[in-house]
């Protein structure tokens, strides 16, 4: 059986934000073609020296159920009203009533401080708590320039048979003042559907700032 070599200029690659990836052969070498989800707005909160954000599925155009089995939340420029204080966010089942859902959780990072020293560790996370889960571990400077970006992905939130597993990731611009970035990862323990997300500082006000919802196809 003969071995054809792949020819680097004739290789087509077309995303679309998919999952697969199909391999075609041709007289011009080898195509691959990426196919699947899509992600679909669906809301987008602006914080203005707010307590809280919060998505809750049927308010305010928000869906946050069946539609899709993943959702991502996008976080912009979160800037806290206090300084030295945390990106955290909780999970409902009961539509916004309560932001209680029982959750096992985990983050580690890695920093570069200005002064240009180094460090990397992990948090002690949650262990089936109630309490809000961390998305930054570094403190959140509150200097007119320093906030907070990443993301959260929660997947499968409408299902009454599994957990609701989540990851998330987050840079900041720390008090410190440093760079660090966040990864976390954990579940909620329900097998009730989320049907809201909460997100908040762990201390004082969300002075500016964006969140926006899509829906992963």
């Amino acid at each position: 059986m003969a071995l054809n070599k792949l020819k680097f200029n004739s290789l087509n690659v077309t995303p679309t934000a998919g999952k697969t990836i199909g391999f075609n052969s041709s007289a011009n070498g080898l195509e691959a073609t990426l196919s699947g989800g899509s992600m679909t707005f669906i809301k987008k909160l602006t914080a203005s020296s707010s307590s809280t954000l919060s998505f809750v599925d049927g308010s305010s155009d928000v869906v946050l159920d069946n539609t899709y089995k993943e959702y991502i939340f996008t976080f912009n420029n979160m800037h806290p009203g206090t300084d030295a204080v945390k990106l955290t966010f909780n999970l409902s089942i009961d539509s916004g009533s309560n932001y209680n859902v029982t959750k096992t959780a985990t983050n580690f990072y890695a920093g570069h401080t200005e002064a240009d020293a180094n460090g990397f560790g992990f948090d002690s996370g949650l262990a089936q708590s109630t309490s809000n889960a961390f998305i930054t571990v570094g403190d959140i400077g509150s200097a007119a320039d320093e906030s907070t970006s990443g993301y959260l992905h929660l997947f499968n939130p409408s299902s009454t048979t599994f957990v609701k597993h989540f990851i998330s990731a987050a840079t900041i611009y720390g008090s410190n003042p440093q760079s660090q970035i966040t990864y976390g990862a954990g579940y909620g323990n329900t097998t009730s559907a989320i049907d809201a997300v909460q997100f908040k500082m762990n201390s004082g006000n969300i002075d500016s700032g964006t969140i926006t919802l899509y829906g992963i196809n």
